[in-house]
């Protein structure tokens, strides 16, 4: 079996690792806990400042010898001190930027915890969780009795992107803006979001998005030989 602690950018994604990630890994012996980072002496979630992020996988990495370290944080809103962040945004392509984070960010907490390279997978979600639900707009439609009325606004949305993951970063047309704009009653974070990601399923999500079915496919492949 294997433990892997995953920084999770707030509540909702928390719930949703828990919920729908964690469970589909467990029949692997893969045992995926969710975690959010301290923001300040009373709070937990929200931004992960690369600061933060440092001191805690060294921490974590330390009193867990046998675990991997893995993150799902937002592309969306990153902090600029995180690795590579100037030359990522030469990248027209979002899955090339990504990458190229990811790159950066594995060789630095190898360097700082001195930590063998595959314990730490890091993830960073083009552009942010809500960009999963637009995997199947009509199961996240049904998720409240009135949100089909706005079925034919979240096909155009979905239609407007080349994938899921694309659908962009902008202030007023990330994800969870699209959507707490246009769905009544409003759409809420952590009590819509984990509900509708069960709805879809993780296989249309993984069909759907491509960045996100590499992070899966390199938890599963954390799985011990039978």
């Amino acid at each position: 079996m294997v433990e892997v602690i995953v920084f999770a950018e707030g509540q909702t994604e928390e719930k949703f690792i828990k919920q729908v990630v964690a469970p589909a890994l467990r029949h692997l012996q893969v045992f995926v806990k969710p975690q959010t980072l301290n923001t300040s002496q009373t709070t937990k979630g929200g931004a992960v400042t690369f600061d933060r992020l440092k001191f805690n996988a060294r921490n974590t990495l330390r009193q867990h010898p046998n675990a991997v370290l893995s993150t799902f944080l937002d592309l969306y809103a990153l902090d600029k001190d995180f690795p590579a962040f100037e030359e990522a945004k030469k990248q027209r392509d979002v899955y090339a930027r990504v990458a190229c984070l990811q790159r950066a960010l594995n060789a630095a907490i190898v360097a700082q915890v001195q930590c063998r390279p595959e314990r730490f997978v890091p993830h960073i979600q083009p552009y942010e969780f809500e960009g999963l639900l637009f995997s199947d707009v009509q199961a996240l439609s049904a998720v409240e009795p009135t949100w089909g009325k706005s079925l034919n606004a979240l096909t155009t949305m979905r239609a407007s992107a080349d994938t899921p993951e694309h659908i962009n970063d902008g202030y007023a047309t990330a994800p969870s803006r699209r959507l707490e704009g246009l769905l009544h009653p409003k759409y809420k974070k952590t009590t819509h979001g984990p509900r509708a990601a069960e709805r879809i399923s993780l296989e249309v999500i993984e069909r759907e998005c491509r960045h996100f079915k590499t992070w899966m496919d390199a938890l599963r492949g954390l799985a011990s030989p039978s």
